[in-house]
């Protein structure tokens, strides 16, 4: 499954896309296989933006035939589009991508290093834990407004998190209190026994749940426990109108 997030660093927003699947490839490739084409594929509106899509997906689909080459994600940095491999071997990657992109006349260079324990996928590739909550919110945002949902409208938002300790938990609650939230109720989960839900009032937009769900998590990890994602309904149509 293909994620797509973005990522600031150094300054400036990196725009990743991450095969999450990739690492059940980890043990038998270890070889990391770089490709980078000369094109800002972030602006939609870029010349031939549709004919380079599918020159992208041509060379996926070439270098992973006969199991030569595993897709581990893209970033699109400065005017490049790096695209990312693993393999079991070295040899032969640079002429599939030669076959496919010299012709097409990319600008591109390509290169190929041992990455035995994909480090480069774990820290440039995979979304944090941060990260993939925030993709998980996404969804949720995007499932409200499929059924119609006003998300300007505020309403009682859950958010979950979990504990080793109850002592963590309960520093972890009256910090979240001090900062406007309200204790719900005592959760526990299979692994973790001391679990909290906690509400807020706020608008289940993108803006004001990437804000709470960073507030949240920072106080989450200084107690060493874990964040569990939100919940909400739809808004009242009722009061709406």
């Amino acid at each position: 499954m293909r994620e797509i997030f973005s990522r600031l660093e150094d300054g400036s927003l990196i725009s990743i896309e991450a095969e999450t699947e990739a690492h059940e490839y980890k043990g038998e490739n270890p070889w990391l296989f770089s490709v980078f084409i000369k094109y800002d594929a972030v602006n939609q509106s870029e010349d031939k933006y549709e004919e380079f899509l599918e020159t992208k997906e041509s060379l996926i689909i070439a270098l992973e035939h006969n199991q030569s080459a595993h897709y581990a994600g893209s970033r699109i940095v400065d005017g490049w589009s790096e695209f990312y491999f693993y393999a079991s071997s070295s040899k032969e990657l640079s002429s599939i991508v030669s076959a496919i992109l010299a012709p097409a006349n990319y600008v591109y260079e390509s290169n190929v290093v041992k990455d035995t324990k994909w480090s480069f996928y774990e820290l440039q590739l995979c979304p944090t834990e941060l990260e993939s909550h925030h993709l998980q919110s996404a969804q949720i945002i995007f499932l409200l407004e499929e059924e119609g949902d006003d998300i300007s409208v505020a309403r009682e938002v859950e958010h979950y998190a979990v504990f080793d300790t109850s002592t963590q938990k309960n520093r972890f609650v009256n910090s979240a209190l001090e900062l406007g939230f309200s204790f719900k109720d005592d959760i526990a989960t299979d692994e973790y026994e001391h679990g909290v839900a906690l509400v807020k009032i706020h608008m289940p937009s993108e803006e004001e749940v990437k804000k709470n769900v960073e507030t949240l998590f920072a106080l989450i990890k200084k107690e060493r426990g874990f964040y569990e994602g939100w919940s909400t309904t739809l808004a009242d149509k009722e009061e709406n109108n």
